[in-house]
């Protein structure tokens, strides 16, 4: 992917630095515009190395060589374009047409609908009206606007206008640069283990780390799925840009929340591994070790993919299955038993594992091996499958 950054004279474009070497480890194509205020801050040296890019500044907006016009060129070559940090100058300028520079001609020059602004400023200064219209008439005009975060801002102030993390904005730079087969896509994804409550201290789960299902949310909003998740407890942050992050406990919750939002969505993958038995009796207070042995009633649980199953009409319908032994043979069985279109079938070395290998198995009897890989390329191996199915080809 190829992306343009331009950077503005804030304090935080010493974050942008981190952004733009962040881009390059990705294999990402970068050049840098700065405007004369950045240049104050830091010098174009320390981009150009960080992003090992060319770096323009206003001294190159009319060195035209061969026919080549800065503006104009920079403006067609990238696939998206960043401005970050984004000032209330430079946000004015762009939402009025002023092209003074090189950065606000290459804006007005850039002819995509792949744009993103990133702004940072002291919060009176973000929150001023003229500020929030022009950030307005740059969301009409087909911006994307980050909203700026919370917090200490450089001024010694406290408030909105605090430059984003760069997993935030590098993530929303990858949605705008990616193909959207799954756009208009409404998809629930559930992930990770869940707790059954044995007292208020012990709990019956497993080893479920949920990290396949985030990342099969994530994915999937980077494709343009709306996207639903309902994760068990785990210890990772929700994806950026999901439409609802739901939280739960037990499989009767996970199983309400899921029931109650089904009718609403075109897909789901249950990638979370939900307890098939609860105890029958959950104490109100910690037991006490009392006795050498202790015996625990457990009773089965509600089969999430068994009710949809029975319930789907026109969704799409996708299970995991992870054994011991005999995986392919009993994933088979899965997906006939509780009606599913297809099944991802995980080797049980994988849980709590950054890779993966599975094979995908289709109602068809097609199947597909994957991995060993990362976890966010085994979940783009699997929406590539659910895309096929969904559209129907």
């Amino acid at each position: 992917m190829k992306v343009l950054v331009g950077v503005t004279g804030c304090i935080a474009l010493y974050k942008v630095a981190g952004l733009v070497s962040s881009l390059r480890k990705d294999g990402h194509e970068l050049r840098i515009i700065m405007t004369q205020s950045a240049q104050k801050l830091v010098s174009k040296d320390l981009f150009s190395a960080v992003g090992n890019c060319p770096v323009y500044t206003d001294e190159d907006a009319f060195n035209i060589t061969g026919g080549w016009i800065p503006h104009t060129e920079l403006s067609k070559w990238p696939d998206v374009f960043v401005v970050a940090p984004a000032t209330a100058n430079t946000i004015a300028k762009i939402a009025h047409g002023v092209a003074d520079n090189l950065l606000t001609m290459v804006s007005l020059a850039f002819a995509k609908d792949k744009k993103l602004l990133v702004p940072a400023m002291n919060v009176r200064m973000f929150e001023n009206p003229i500020t929030q219209e022009n950030i307005e008439k740059l969301r009409r005009m087909g911006w994307w606007v980050l909203d700026p975060a919370e917090g200490h801002l450089a001024c010694g102030e406290v408030g909105r206008g605090r430059y984003p993390e760069n997993e935030v904005v590098q993530e929303a730079i990858y949605i705008l640069g990616s193909d959207k087969p799954l756009r208009d896509l409404r998809l629930l994804v559930t992930a990770g283990p869940t707790w059954e409550s044995i007292d208020p201290v012990r709990v019956i789960t497993n080893r479920s780390s949920g990290k396949m299902g985030f990342e099969i949310a994530r994915m999937a909003a980077r494709l343009g799925a709306e996207v639903t998740l309902i994760a068990g407890p785990t210890c990772l942050n929700p994806p950026f840009f999901i439409k609802e992050y739901v939280r739960v406990e037990s499989a009767q919750q996970m199983f309400d929340e899921t029931i109650k939002r089904f009718e609403s969505v075109d897909a789901v993958i249950m990638a979370a591994a939900v307890a098939d038995y609860t105890p029958a009796f959950k104490s109100g207070s910690k037991l006490k070790k009392s006795a050498e042995n202790l015996s625990i009633e457990l009773i089965k649980t509600k089969d999430i993919l068994e009710e949809l199953g029975q319930k789907k009409s026109k969704q799409v319908l996708i299970g995991f299955a992870v054994e011991t032994e005999e995986l392919e043979f009993y994933a088979e069985q899965k997906l006939r038993k509780k009606n599913l279109d297809m099944i991802v079938a995980n080797e049980v070395q994988a849980m709590g594992s950054d890779q993966s290998t599975v094979t995908i198995i289709k109602r068809d009897g097609s199947k597909k091996r994957v991995g060993p890989d990362a976890k966010d390329r085994i979940a783009l191996a699997v929406l590539d499958e659910l895309a096929r199915l969904w559209r129907g080809s």
